[in-house]
């Protein structure tokens, strides 16, 4: 049997810690032996149905140990595993395998049927796997252009067409040892998972296996639930993206989480606002953590939360930021431009067309399409994303920021901002406004309040109120 090194990652833990909790999800705990043996059968399984090396199977689940069992078991087959979604819907999933060319998906039976015709049940300990294969050749290698692929997973879409991300078996490896230098997760450690898995994997949670960390997964993102589950498991690390952080610092009654030892803000900007309330509710800083899928985790603000809260941090020590103008040349410090990084566990190649790393690095650098600026003692606060800058006057306005400020604003659920056409000032800022159930605003005190806070230039022109604003299944906004 060939050596796959993620796979090992898991059997590794098994060996070190068979007998302490790898998860906490509906049905209970399960150890990292008893999580091997699970991924180990299905991989056998597997492997009778012919799934082997130059393979691309997706694996559908929702979050729980089937998720994170189904995923290493594609993997020990050799295959190349693709991290998906229970809640995708049908037109999405024909799309990704239009896109992907996938030879097969496994899933949990918790979604849609994701391929008609002929399917075989897996039956595992807890529940069932359903397998069925695409119309696909069999023989058809996938990503025949990347040495060793692990995962492939495509981006959010949110600024142009999505793109195929391969990673490697090494590179995966690479970026979880290089994220754990600072996060120091460890036995003993409980993560109280919130988020989706299929779009938090290859750090995430491969990292927390390795480590030896358990993974306490919350049924949904109710503070209540949270804060139970927290309490329960003794959870010491809350990983979760701004809205669920809002959420919790909003929340009713004064039942603390003592264990918490770092609360992780990712998936979007956080405003310092919304920072400062959780801490005022619960008196443990929020650190935002920098993630991107070409590069992994390679940027978390775990020292000056509290004082730069709106800051994404230092670049973690295996990594090294760049502030680039247009032209590629380093901007000095405190300037705002293109942000570039490069490190160790970047991704490998693009899948289609078939793209290899080097192609798109800029001097070593990958470019993340963000801008961002850097203080001179190396502090990085993400400005907002290229393709979403408004341009009023010559002045830019970063959608993010005065999204941040709205909602601050008691009424408001949620934000978003983009530009519209002017004849003469180019773009006028628009908002696009979700309220909380129940409640009414004054416009003309909604934008007093931006006033207060924000250049004249950022204040919005225009503002709508709209029932809910559309989102990716990873939870940040779809702009276009």
């Amino acid at each position: 049997m060939e050596n796959f090194p993620v796979y090992n990652v898991l059997k590794e833990s098994a060996e070190k810690w068979p007998n302490s909790p790898a998860i906490y999800d509906e049905y209970g705990a399960v150890t990292f032996q008893e999580l091997f043996e699970e991924a180990e059968k299905l991989k056998l399984q597997l492997v009778q149905l012919g799934i082997t090396k130059r393979m691309g199977i997706g694996v559908m689940a929702r979050n729980s140990r089937h998720f994170i069992s189904g995923i290493f078991a594609v993997i020990g087959c050799g295959a190349t595993v693709m991290p998906m979604s229970h809640q995708l819907k049908g037109a999405e999933i024909a799309e990704i395998l239009r896109d992907a060319q996938l030879h097969g998906i496994l899933d949990d039976q918790h979604g849609v049927c994701p391929i008609e015709g002929e399917k075989i049940i897996l039956p595992m300990k807890i529940e069932s796997f359903r397998f069925s294969y695409t119309k696909t050749d069999r023989n058809y290698p996938f990503a025949p252009h990347v040495k060793n692929p692990a995962f492939m997973r495509f981006t959010s879409g949110t600024t142009g067409r999505s793109k195929g991300v391969l990673i490697s078996h090494q590179s995966a490896i690479e970026r979880v040892q290089g994220a754990n230098k600072v996060l120091n997760l460890g036995p003993g450690d409980t993560v109280v998972w919130v988020l989706p898995m299929a779009y938090h994997f290859v750090v995430s949670i491969l990292l927390y296996v390795k480590y030896g960390a358990a993974i306490a997964i919350a049924k949904d993102f109710l503070p209540k639930n949270i804060i139970d589950i927290s309490n329960k498991h003794k959870g010491t690390l809350l990983y979760a993206s701004p809205m669920q952080i809002r959420l919790l610092a909003n929340s009713k009654g004064e039942e603390m989480m003592p264990d918490l030892k770092m609360v992780i803000s990712t998936s979007a900007a956080i405003s310092s606002d919304v920072c400062i309330e959780f801490y005022n509710r619960f008196k443990i800083p929020v650190s935002q953590a920098y993630g991107i899928i070409e590069i992994g985790l390679p940027m978390i603000n775990h020292i000056e939360s509290s004082e730069n809260p709106e800051a994404v941090g230092r670049v973690l020590p295996d990594y090294a930021v760049q502030i680039m103008d247009d032209d590629f040349s380093v901007l000095p410090d405190g300037e705002v431009g293109r942000l570039g990084i490069k490190g160790p566990g970047m991704f490998d190649a693009y899948l289609n067309p078939p793209t290899m790393r080097e192609e798109v690095l800029v001097n070593g650098y990958f470019l993340t399409a963000d801008f961002a600026s850097k203080s001179k003692d190396g502090l990085v606060k993400i400005e907002g994303r290229e393709k979403s800058v408004i341009n009023i006057s010559g002045n830019k306005v970063f959608p993010e920021e005065v999204e941040g400020v709205l909602e601050t604003f008691p009424s408001i659920k949620m934000a978003k901002i983009s530009g519209t056409p002017h004849p003469l000032m180019g773009q006028i800022v628009q908002a696009e406004l979700v309220l909380n159930e129940g409640c009414t605003i004054d416009v003309e005190e909604v934008l007093t309040y931006c006033r207060k806070r924000l250049s004249t230039y950022k204040v919005p022109q225009k503002v709508i109120i709209v029932d809910e604003l559309p989102m990716t299944p990873s939870g940040k906004l779809i702009r276009y």
